[in-house]
């Protein structure tokens, strides 16, 4: 069992950044790949980034390739996903996710575990 809690969610004015981070207990985190997904309101839960165990591969949609990082800190359990040049179109709630395996994924069913969310508005 892995417990996840999201922070650093907010309000920032487009052009902005913020800082997410996803503080892991339980099992050993850094035997597990994590991801960050988000969801606007009306609209499915969509793959952000994912990690490998080790942060030696990472995956980044589309959407968010140039402006967003994930890394992670396996000394602190902890995964982060750096957001820069952020659009109004970002706004949503940022989940934290863990699954077993050693490549990360965008497929959000793979994903056993889910922190509660961290609400982030962009306002244009």
């Amino acid at each position: 069992q892995v417990q996840l809690v999201e922070s650093g969610g907010g309000l920032v004015q487009a052009g902005g950044s913020l800082r997410l981070s996803c503080a892991a207990s339980g099992r050993t985190f850094n035997s597990y790949t994590m991801g960050w997904f988000r969801q606007a309101p009306g609209r499915e839960r969509d793959f952000v980034a994912a990690i490998s165990w080790t942060g030696g591969s990472t995956l980044h949609a589309d959407s968010v390739k140039g402006r967003f990082t994930i890394s992670r800190d396996n000394a602190k359990n902890t995964v982060y996903l750096q957001m820069n040049s952020l659009k109004a179109e970002d706004t949503a709630v940022y989940y934290c996710a863990a699954r077993s395996g050693w490549t990360p994924a965008r497929e959000s069913n793979t994903y056993a575990y889910w922190g509660q969310g961290t609400q982030v508005t962009v306002s244009s």
